[in-house]
């Protein structure tokens, strides 16, 4: 492992998430709201310690291998998520400890959306925008941005996009590399400035359509209101919502193409994105059915904030409205149990993605017909393609370390006192980066233990990172010279 050139890197990543900090030191500066000096405080302190890092090794140059990207990828998420929690401890509005301010940046770099915080509404707007600033970055996320800008420095970005994206099938929208990350952004970028100009015409005023663009394309969660989406309690706010989720969790290449040939033909070419649309028509089916059958009366509004509330939680978004603390038992579950599934790959949706389902479901069905005919050879295919049997092997695998992981943390909250729904509902809402679960967690995660709080951290950094990225470092081999 090229251990200079790891250190180098990370010294890199850190400067340029220094300037990250800037925009929140405007919003501060604009709205006068008290936390321009926490937040500059905290733009040094990440910048010097990102310069401290890269100063002793600026000379080195060894070309990365497979397993530096992932040594670099994991120590970043780490890294970042604490740095990422300075502006939050500085301020002096919040006077919140360690323990929450990192849960808090954990849970917006990794989209998660779950909150510690309470009086939302009552916070300073640097501080609400940097909330929401942080889920756009993790969005797409800060290494293929990194990817996009560091080989201006000298640094090659291909063993970093390897470690960070993460999926069964990955796509090179362009053949260089940089100008795939590149690609990624600008479809990025249009997307979030569309949906935020959608949101001020529908309602929102600048500043809130602004910062729930961020957390909408990104799939985050996290609102500038305690009632989120229930605050404004408006049915086109909500429609353009439920496009811009969707939207967001398509694959990026898809828009990439689209946008590029000026034609809607990739869409209507990829399966993923068939299943995926029938995804979310069947849970807002079921959603809206359910509701229908335990309300004496069911207008077109209801059939809007029902959508709504399925298509957000289905999609690991997050956002919730006036009928999400109304619900217990049947459909939270199942909503929970939806977004296991999550979104496409390529997306910034969390969850296992559609791809992986398909694929298992496939299988399964493929094992069915073979107790029929025992010497078959049937091919899995996605379309015209035939997935090979190391793809199937290595989702069988993804599956069973996912639900592995999931059980230990789930059994841990469980023996640290939490009951079984809040446990339960708590580790699908950070391994899946979805954010609302139900007992305790309903409303956010302050009451639960610090303790819970850094396994729960683990476990919002474990699913962003798609478990084998960051597994991959524990195992005995992958340290082998």
């Amino acid at each position: 492992m090229q251990i200079k050139s790891v250190i180098r890197i990370l010294g890199l990543l850190l400067m340029l998430f220094s300037l990250a900090i800037i925009p929140p030191i405007l919003v501060s500066i604009i709205y006068q709201d008290n936390e321009t000096w926490p937040f500059f405080y905290a733009f040094i302190l990440i910048f010097v310690s990102g310069l401290l890092l890269w100063l002793p090794a600026m000379q080195a140059k060894t070309d990365l291998k497979l397993r530096d990207g992932f040594i670099i990828v994991v120590l970043f998420w780490f890294v970042l998520s604490s740095f990422g929690s300075l502006p939050l401890l500085l301020s002096s509005s919040l006077n919140i400890s360690i323990t929450n301010a990192i849960f808090e940046s954990i849970s917006g770099l990794t989209t998660t959306g779950a909150t510690i915080l309470i009086n939302i509404d009552d916070l300073p707007k640097s501080i609400l925008f940097y909330r929401q600033y942080l889920q756009w970055l993790g969005g797409l996320g800060i290494i293929v941005l990194a990817v996009a800008v560091l080989p201006m420095l000298g640094v090659g970005g291909m063993q970093l996009y390897k470690a960070e994206v993460a999926g069964p099938i990955k796509n090179k929208l362009t053949p260089r590399i940089t100008e795939t990350a590149k690609w990624l952004w600008i479809v990025y970028l249009l997307m979030t400035f569309l949906c935020a100009i959608s949101y001020y015409f529908a309602g929102m005023n600048i500043f809130d359509s602004i910062c729930h663009s961020f957390s909408t394309i990104a799939i985050g969660g996290f609102s500038t209101h305690a009632a989120s989406f229930g605050y404004y309690d408006n049915q086109w706010i909500e429609l353009i919502a439920i496009f811009f989720m969707i939207a967001a969790c398509l694959n990026f290449s898809l828009h990439y193409l689209a946008f590029k040939n000026k034609t809607i033909s990739p869409y209507r070419n990829d399966n993923e994105a068939y299943f995926f649309l029938f995804l979310m028509g069947l849970i807002s089916f079921l959603c809206i059915s359910y509701i229908y059958s335990n309300s004496a009366e069911m207008n077109t509004r209801e059939i809007i904030k029902s959508g709504f509330y399925a298509i957000s939680i289905a999609t690991t978004t997050g956002f919730t409205n006036t009928n999400y603390v109304n619900f217990v038992g049947f459909l939270p579950i199942l909503l929970i149990l939806f977004s296991f599934i999550g979104g496409c790959a390529g997306s910034t949706a969390g969850g296992m993605k559609v791809i992986r389902v398909m694929l298992l479901l496939k299988q399964g069905y493929r094992e069915l017909r073979r107790l029929i005919h025992p010497n078959s050879k049937i091919k899995i295919k996605v379309g015209n393609t035939a997935i090979n049997e190391r793809t199937l092997e290595t989702i069988w695998g993804f599956f069973a370390i996912y639900v592995f992981v999931f059980l230990t943390v789930m059994l841990l909250l469980m023996l640290s006192g939490l009951d079984f729904i809040t446990s339960f509902s708590a580790v699908a809402a950070t391994i899946n980066n979805l954010g609302p679960g139900q007992g305790e967690v309903l409303l956010n995660y302050a009451s639960i233990s610090d303790i819970n709080k850094w396994i729960l951290s683990f476990s919002m950094i474990v699913g962003r990172l798609e478990i084998f990225t960051l597994l991959v470092i524990f195992t005995p081999d992958f340290w082998k010279k």
